[in-house]
């Protein structure tokens, strides 16, 4: 785990002054790579290939990098780590291969020469970013993960192509100018996150999951950001991965089900608790993390280090339930209790780690469980993932529930989600607790969770149904910065395989969009500014593609998702102990609005300091914070978004440090 940037310059721009800025970029992700600093370079070739190093696996120099393949064709910068790399070397070693030291690096560069490189990814388990650069051909291959675990931004700047595993290291740069994408503002508005199709900057953009580029110096010359990335080429698909588990579902009992389950999950487990460094996991008390703890201690001849945060506010604290667990597994627990003050206090830091505005509230208790485990382990597994495979959230449900109803006649649909307007508000509060309401409905009344379901049932179509069930906010930008966003969202959903349910097809709508815009981006900066690294086995790519082939009701059944992962659970611990409704990893960010954080929120949403970024709308902005304070709807949600995106704004406006200086170094040694 690590921060990788590279430097590859068109032609007739080549010098060491040029290529010499890759250190402003390594300097700007120390915190990804506190162990040491690599640089490689190629003047002739206007290549420079720059890594901040976390040592996981192979402590010594002989895992140092930009690293060289052993012939010394291909140098490679690599952010990530292979988890199968053991059973790889044995393969390549039995084919004559041999190795210096113990990296899954090496193991790596031996494979792509081996076998080439799309060959090569395909037999990769894990999670990675690289760039690898072939003093051969003179091509530079930019290569991601399969779910987009590890980030790779790429951009085009006076006749340079750079990337990094952040945009810090591309604001150091000398001759960056940012400027907000209006359409990538609207999206993170309306989802929390910018996705993983666009960039906050422009002229910026990601490797797409499962992508590989492959360019030469004669590319870079008048390349644009949109063209460079629709020549990216899938290695992997997750469409292809869900059209063929539907084509060939498994049709085994429930028993044998969960235990080819209970082996894969083992076996990703396993590989991803290889490490030469002190070793734990996130223990929230839930399925997912509970999963991965069991199968790790199962695994393990000592007790697992776990962690978890205690906050002091009823509803959102989970910690008693993890103790409860870690008890029961045996496990070297730790748990930090946290006033609410310090968690707040966390919250000016937050635009500044993640970069591009992000609104996840939850962002909070990752960071801090995260700083947390840092301080006893460098490795932390964590049990991401599971929501996205497993059918867990509350939406997958829901649509398994409301599958018919949905697919009703517009007409009927639109009559229903009528007379749900007139019982939407304070009324549906009290309907929730008349005693003829089924339980399991009660929480679908309360709050605005009705006008959601009323905005649902007035829906057209799958991809509208997905939108509004993830959609966080309807704040505008201002007329002058408004986009339009449709298109964009069509285009997103031309690749959607067909599927046979409403509820795959949401599942499928998380893992494309959901898992790499959010959930991922949360885990890799939170972990990452700490210097931690943080693996996901339920992602392991054997899972998901397992996970497709699953009938539906092996992940919902009897009002509940993860009905699998449940029954995998159940075999280490007591059902007892988790079997309880999801609570999900936040803060109460509703009540902190209307009391603490009020001063800081009505600063930030001040009128004048909106018209001062000129983006967001300040007649919604001002009308959607009177509706919560004073209590009319809860629009938490919305504002955290806009209070995010200014706090995001005023960060992005101070410029980088390191490219303030003119400080170059005079000359960049070739390898």
């Amino acid at each position: 785990m690590c921060g990788i940037a590279g430097i590859l310059l068109a032609p007739n721009t080549a010098g060491p002054t040029r290529l010499g800025a890759i250190k402003r970029m390594t300097a700007a992700m120390h915190h990804r790579g506190p162990d040491g600093e690599g640089i490689w370079s190629d003047g002739g070739a206007g290549i420079a290939l720059g890594h901040r190093r976390l040592a996981i696996v192979d402590l010594s120099e002989a895992g140092r990098q930009p690293m060289l393949s052993r012939s010394g064709r291909l140098a490679i910068t690599f952010n990530g780590e292979v988890y199968n790399f053991l059973t790889l070397r044995r393969e390549l070693e039995s084919m004559g291969h041999s190795f210096r030291g113990g990296s899954d690096t090496e193991v790596m560069l031996s494979a792509i020469e081996c076998w080439g490189l799309d060959a090569a990814l395909r037999r990769f388990a894990g999670m990675f970013a690289f760039g690898l650069w072939d003093r051969e051909t003179r091509i530079l291959h930019l290569a991601r993960d399969r779910m987009g675990k590890k980030p790779l931004y790429v951009a085009c700047l006076q006749g340079a192509l750079v990337f990094a595993s952040e945009l810090k290291a591309i604001r150091a740069l000398p001759g960056f100018r940012p400027e907000v994408d209006a359409r990538a503002a609207a999206a993170m508005l309306a989802n929390g996150s910018v996705p993983d199709s666009a960039c906050i900057w422009r002229g910026v953009f990601k490797i797409p999951p499962g992508s590989a580029l492959s360019l030469n110096a004669d590319d870079v010359t008048g390349a644009e950001a949109g063209t460079l990335r629709a020549k990216s080429r899938r290695w992997w698909s997750l469409a292809d991965v869900a059209a063929a588990g539907r084509r060939t579902p498994l049709v085994q009992d429930d028993d044998l089900l969960v235990e080819e389950l209970d082996d894969l999950l083992r076996l990703a487990v396993r590989e991803r608790m290889i490490a030469d460094v002190p070793l734990g996991a996130f223990l929230s008390g839930g399925i997912d993390s509970s999963s991965v703890v069991a199968l790790m201690q199962a695994q393990s001849s000592r007790p697992v280090r776990t962690f978890t945060i205690a906050f002091g506010e009823r509803g959102y604290d989970e910690s008693a339930d993890a103790g409860r667990v870690a008890r029961h597994l045996g496990t070297d627990h730790t748990e930090l209790h946290l006033t609410p003050a310090a968690a707040r206090d966390v919250i000016p830091e937050l635009p500044h780690i993640w970069d591009e505005p992000f609104a996840d509230e939850s962002q909070i208790p990752t960071l801090l469980v995260s700083r947390l485990a840092r301080d006893h382990v460098t490795v932390a597994l964590s049990g991401d993932g599971g929501d996205e495979c497993f059918a867990g959230y509350s939406r997958h449900v829901l649509t398994a529930r409301l599958a018919r109803l949905l697919r009703a006649p517009p007409i009927f649909r639109r009559t229903a989600a009528t007379t749900l307007r007139f019982l939407a508000g304070d009324a549906s509060d009290k309907m929730a607790d008349a005693p003829f309401i089924p339980n399991d409905l009660r929480r679908l009344l309360r709050g605005d969770r009705l006008r959601r379901l009323t905005d649902l049932l007035a829906a057209d179509g799958d991809t509208e149904i997905y939108q509004r069930l993830t959609r966080l906010s309807d704040l505008p930008l201002t007329p002058e910065a408004e986009v339009e966003t449709e298109a964009q969202a069509e285009a997103e959903q031309a690749g959607v395989p067909p599927l046979d349910d409403l509820v795959s097809r949401i599942i499928y709508g998380d893992m494309t969009g959901y898992l790499p815009d959010d959930i991922l981006v949360k885990l890799d900066r939170a972990s990452m500014a700490t210097s931690l690294e943080a693996r996901c086995p339920i992602l392991d790519h054997r899972v998901v593609e397992f996970a497709w082939r699953l009938p539906t009701a092996a992940k919902v059944r009897h009002g509940q998702g993860k009905w699998i992962l449940r029954q995998v659970l159940a075999r280490y611990v007591p059902a007892h102990l988790f079997d309880r409704p999801k609570q999900g990893f936040d803060v109460p960010v509703a009540a902190w609005l209307r009391g603490p954080l009020q001063p800081w929120a009505a600063d930030l949403l001040a009128e004048a300091r909106l018209r001062r970024h000129d983006l967001l709308d300040p007649v919604a902005v001002q009308a959607c914070w009177e509706e919560h304070l004073t209590g009319r709807r809860d629009r938490s949600r919305a504002l955290w978004a806009a209070l995010m995106f200014q706090a995001w704004l005023d960060e992005a406006s101070t410029p980088s440090p390191l490219a303030a200086t003119d400080e170059f170094e005079p000359e960049l040694q070739g390898s």
